[in-house]
């Protein structure tokens, strides 16, 4: 239709004797990757990447249908159906890893979410430069050490002797056993996330605020706006965007809880509240061998996050039309 009306268009103005349009040219992909190869060779190493460490694996995910020995063949000896899915929703021990995780999970995006938010607004009404560049510095470094080292210092801070229980048996109280009592274990987790990860996360956040254009807080400053009043109808408006592809993407990583940091800091006394899916997987699967078993249990993890990011993205798209695709 829209090729009838060109032609259309093409033969009145020759009849009015003026110059027709020329067609415009439809770009192919392959004039494009001939016009920019030089560009698209540098997707060469990521895609090859991706596809060796994440797709290709995906292909063992079929034992978790299958019965699997060491020393047998890759993809199972004997198909068992559902087998292992019936065992560990069969498991309690699996039901508290769940729970903890999502716990975890749960409150970690609740909390920690947030926070780099609110740190990067206050970033962008500080007045003096210098004194921004070197807060920012300061909240950034906990993000550039190592977990180990993270975990090493919190297992020094809440030791019996430590800072935190010096501090508390100087104000005259008794020590506390941190790493002992399960029921402290998700407020140190959710400290020591929020100590290393929310300098860092206002990046992002303070990349989005450059794009505002400063006449909107010129046009809000001239009728009357305060400053939290500017925050709340120019600032946030601006970066809201950015706010929901980074709230859906880590909706989806909701049940990943950091695996590292769990188990360098966990123990057995701790397992009721900090055991989670990925190390119980690491004890199943790694520790008893028992192979089959943790590739079930992680491909219902996987689907789970890939329905959560998907509703999460499709409730997005509808209610502020804002979405990852």
């Amino acid at each position: 239709m829209e090729l009838r009306e060109e032609a259309e268009d093409e033969r009145q103005n020759a009849g009015r004797g003026g110059r027709s349009r020329p067609p415009k040219q439809r770009t192919t992909w392959r004039r494009a990757l001939r016009k920019d190869w030089r560009l698209y060779s540098l997707l060469v190493l990521p895609i090859l990447f991706l596809l060796i460490f994440r797709y290709v694996p995906m292909a063992g995910n079929i034992i978790a249908f299958r019965r699997f020995r060491p020393g047998g063949s890759m993809f199972g000896d004997e198909w068992v159906g559902l087998r292992y899915v019936e065992l560990f929703i069969n498991d309690p021990t699996f039901w508290r890893a769940f729970w903890n995780t999502a716990i975890l999970g749960g409150l970690t995006l609740a909390i920690v979410f947030p926070l780099p938010i609110v740190l990067a607004l206050m970033f962008n009404e500080l007045r003096s430069h210098r004194f921004k560049r070197v807060a920012q510095s300061i909240s950034y470094l906990p993000h550039f050490m190592s977990i180990v080292i993270v975990a090493g210092m919190v297992l020094q801070l809440t030791a019996l002797r430590g800072s935190i229980n010096q501090g508390i048996e100087f104000f005259g109280g008794e020590a506390i056993p941190f790493m002992q009592l399960p029921e402290w274990f998700r407020t140190i987790y959710v400290s020591s996330e929020i100590w290393q990860t929310v300098g860092w996360g206002t990046i992002l956040y303070l990349a989005a605020l450059t794009t505002i254009d400063p006449q909107l807080y010129e046009a809000a400053r001239i009728d009357g706006a305060s400053r939290w009043r500017q925050i709340w109808h120019v600032t946030l408006p601006g970066i809201r965007s950015t706010m929901i592809v980074l709230l859906i993407l880590n909706i989806g990583t909701f049940m990943a809880v950091g695996f590292e940091k769990v188990l360098l800091l966990y123990n057995p006394l701790l397992y009721p509240t900090a055991d989670v899916i990925s190390t119980y997987l690491y004890r199943v699967g790694i520790i008893s061998s028992n192979f089959s078993y943790a590739t079930a249990i992680g491909l219902f993890e996987a689907l789970i996050g890939l329905t959560l990011i998907l509703t999460a993205n499709a409730i997005s798209r509808r209610t502020v039309g804002t979405s990852l695709w």
